[in-house]
């Protein structure tokens, strides 16, 4: 097997800093560039491996990391989540747009053997069936976020149709981790909730207590990102995102759940503008197509990612 060298940008993110980790454990240290809009590598990262300064929008600087290390492969993580964008929809369309143009086309100006790109449940909006939601259905999103990763899926297909670039993605539904703070998305509280439930045995949530959205624990995530990669190209039936399922609870769920651990943990609710999002979006997910491509399956229930989240929290 030939040496790939590969570039990560937005390493430094709640996906980012884990699968830079996992990466590195296959290929290599000196082989797997982390690179951020930070100075400094995430702590977790620091002198672990090379790391380079990117913009995702600055053409010239990924290039420059591309000759530099001999990339073969690029992931490509950086983006603005749904809450976030939805306070600057402008910016964000702008950003989460325009940055998967550039690498498409980079990728196919360098010959790049593979991209990754992840897309997300917010691809969904109201219209999409809420439960069990199919790999093909109804797809009208409703936040700049969903917007643009349908959008940055289509062009996904159409680059690989065209110019047949090898290029892979996942719709990642809420992704819980212990390892880093998520970064401004609706289904954050689910990561917040086990700090709190630590911290202060107390915790505000704004969704509702029987808003159900799909999850998935971290460890389950990059070993499913990887394994996607890993595949043979021959076995992929779609370039868009692949839908992929772990779990689906809701906060009072999560709370009982918790609270086996933690009996006094109390938790109130002050649903804001992020309830409409998450009304917006499936309650569960099926992902037989991945399971059939690719073998896919989720190794965590929520009962057994509690238990791992706080005991892992509590170190």
């Amino acid at each position: 097997m030939s040496q790939e060298n590969i570039l990560i940008i937005g390493a430094g993110g709640q996906i980012g800093v884990e699968l830079t980790a996992a990466l590195r454990k296959i290929y290599g240290d000196a082989h797997v560039v982390a690179s951020d809009l930070k100075d400094e590598p995430h702590p977790l990262l620091k002198d672990k491996g090379p790391y380079e300064k990117i913009d995702a929008m600055k053409k010239r600087q990924i290039v420059e990391v591309i000759k530099k290390y001999g990339i073969t492969q690029i992931y490509h993580l950086a983006a603005i989540l749904s809450a976030t964008g939805e306070m600057r929809p402008n910016w964000a369309w702008g950003i989460n747009m325009n940055s998967v143009l550039l690498l498409l086309e980079i990728a196919r100006e360098k010959k790049l053997k593979k991209i990754y790109w992840p897309s997300s449940i917010a691809v969904f909006g109201p219209t999409t069936p809420k439960q069990n939601t199919p790999q093909k259905t109804i797809i009208e999103p409703t936040t700049v976020y969903g917007i643009s990763k349908y959008a940055g899926e289509q062009w996904c297909q159409y680059y690989f149709d065209k110019y047949k670039i090898d290029v892979r993605s996942i719709r990642y539904p809420g992704l819980i981790s212990y390892k880093s703070h998520p970064g401004g998305g609706t289904t954050d509280y689910a990561v917040d909730i086990y700090y709190k439930a630590l911290a202060d045995k107390k915790y505000t949530c704004f969704l509702a207590e029987d808003t159900y959205l799909p999850m998935l624990y971290m460890p389950d995530a990059i070993r499913g990102t990887i394994e996607l990669m890993e595949a043979s190209a021959d076995k992929l039936s779609t370039r868009m995102g692949y839908n992929l399922s772990g779990m689906s609870f809701s906060p009072k769920e999560i709370t009982a759940s918790i609270q086996k651990h933690i009996p006094d943990f109390t938790i109130d609710y002050a649903p804001d503008f992020r309830q409409a999002i998450a009304n917006s979006w499936p309650q569960s997910i099926d992902d037989a197509v991945a399971q059939k491509d690719w073998n896919w399956k989720a190794a965590y229930d929520l009962d057994k990612m509690t238990d791992d989240m706080l005991k892992n929290l509590k170190k």
